[in-house]
Formats: structure tokens, sequence, C-alpha cells
């Protein structure tokens, strides 16, 4: 890490030592910047290499340490990671088991210093466990998500999808942005098509299924695991289907879009057979779940 995370520093170095390069003293350009005339020296060295560029705050690490460990145990550390690409626990449980005495947290550095570890991003907050109900009836478990298409080299335009885990019931509907309010919308408008009501909704962590839109749904909602798009894989595989079948034949327009969409969704639910239902339409298996269950 850097001893200075002052921005401006730089520049400051930089004009400095251009002060130096037209005739001021060290010691009358260090009274105007606040510092010693042996750091302006310093700068002004620096100067000549970098030309008249900011002169970049370099790393305070120590290039060397007495307890740094021997470049053997840390060419192992790397080895065992690279090897079975396994957790920091396991690699020292390894070394441990092969007479080499080294720290937990050695490992954990060692592999961080050499960027092996995979870190949780910053941007993905954390949301308590909500437990996954059981799909036995249509309307338990509805997943949703989106799908990106480009309009042009900055515009993009988002369809969003859903389908119901039990009977396969789906409904899908393009729109200009993406945001916890569109969801509301789009939600509001698959309930109003589906033969039964949802009960629980279940989303990943993008910007459509926030927060805000998560404290004003009426519905129960659940985030899948992060970096896990297994968790979501009815709608994951629904979106591949609806890409295939009708939206790749479709230029990215809204209007364009949502038109082959209402030509498509009957298909889909009333005449399309499943091979997870028992060769049946989700349409023909919601309907029987609901008078099974009246």
């Amino acid at each position: 890490m850097a001893y200075t995370q002052n921005p401006y520093l730089p520049r400051v170095r930089r004009e400095a030592a251009d002060m130096v390069r037209r005739g001021y003293t060290p010691t009358e350009v260090g009274r105007r910047y606040g510092v010693g005339s042996s750091t302006v020296c310093k700068w002004f060295k620096k100067a000549q290499v970098y030309g008249y560029r900011p002169i970049p705050t370099l790393s305070s690490r120590p290039r060397s340490h007495p307890k740094k460990i021997p470049a053997k145990i840390e060419r192992a550390i790397v080895e065992k990671r690279l090897a079975r690409n396994r957790c920091a626990e396991v690699v020292h449980r390894e070394l441990v088991n092969d007479g080499i005495r080294v720290s937990l947290s050695t490992v954990k550095r060692t592999l961080e210093r050499h960027r092996l570890v995979k870190k949780r991003s910053p941007w993905k907050r954390y949301h308590p466990h909500v437990g996954r109900p059981l799909p036995a009836h249509p309307g338990a478990l509805v997943r949703f998500d989106t799908i990106h298409r480009m309009i042009d080299a900055k515009k993009r335009l988002y369809v969003y999808a859903a389908i119901d885990v039990c009977s396969r019931w789906a409904y899908a509907k393009a729109y200009q942005r993406m945001n916890g309010r569109t969801t509301l919308r789009f939600l509001a408008e698959a309930e109003a098509q589906a033969p039964f009501s949802s009960g629980m909704l279940q989303s990943d962590h993008g910007p459509e299924s926030s927060g805000w839109f998560v404290s004003r749904a009426e519905k129960s909602h659940r985030y899948t695991r992060i970096g896990k798009p297994d968790d979501n894989a009815h709608v994951e595989r629904f979106n591949r289907t609806l890409q295939e079948e009708c939206l790749d034949m479709i230029p990215a327009n809204v209007r364009k879009m949502n038109t082959a969409l209402r030509r498509y969704l009957p298909e889909y639910v009333g005449t399309r057979l499943h091979m997870g239902l028992g060769l049946k339409t989700p349409l023909r298996y919601s309907t029987e779940c609901v008078q099974a269950i009246d």
C-alpha cells in the first residue's frame, strides 16, 4: 500500500520538479510546497526519468522482512493450490501432512499475494437465508430473471421472464428499463395472466430485485446464492428456450419483441409438450393440479 492516498500529490511533485528545472532553488521550492529541500531534490531526480508527467506514489511495502517465509515454502503453497485448486485450509493441511510447518494465516496471505484467492464482490450485499418451499402445487415457487439485448453499442433492452417451478407455466415481456419498479409491473402482469396465485418469488441479486423491490412486493421473496446460477436453473433454461425459439429471430426492438412474445407464449404454455411434466403442457398440468386441490 502507498504511504499516502492523496490523489493530487503526483501532480504537486511534477510542478515542484519543474520549478527546479526553471531555476528555483530546492529550498525556495520546499518553502512553497511545505516540504524539505532534500525531498524536492529527490522529486527532481525522478522527474528526469518520468519527464513532465505526474510522479506516482510508490508502495511503502518493504523489499525484505526478517520473518519472510522461505521461497521453498512459498513455492510449495502455490503448487498445492494450482495442482488441486482447493481452499487455503486444505492446502495448509496437506503441507502439514508433508512435514512443512507453516501457519494457516501465512497460507492465506501467500495465496492472496499471488492472486489465487477469489474474493467476494463488494457490490454483492449479504441477504439472510430464506428457506426454499417445496414446489408441490402451482404458484408455490415462481422464479424470474432478465435477458439483456443490445440495441446499439451503448443502449440495451431487457426481457423479463418468470416461470413456475411446479407447472412450468411461464410469462415474458420486454421493457426499455430494468429496475425495481419495472419488476413490480411485470410481476403484476404475470399474476393477472397466470391461472393460479403465486406464493414465493425467487431471483438472483440483480438490480431488478433490489431491496426497494423486496420491501414493496406483496409476495415472499428469496435470493439465490451468489455465483450459483444453478439455483435459478428453471428460469435460466427457459431463457435459453425463449431466445432460441423466439427472440433470436426478432430485431432488438421492444414493440416487435412483445408482439412476437404474445404469439409465442400461448404456444409454449398451451401446446408445447414438456418432458418434465410427463409430456403434458403447462396449462393442462396447472389446471389438473388446481382441480385436484379444489
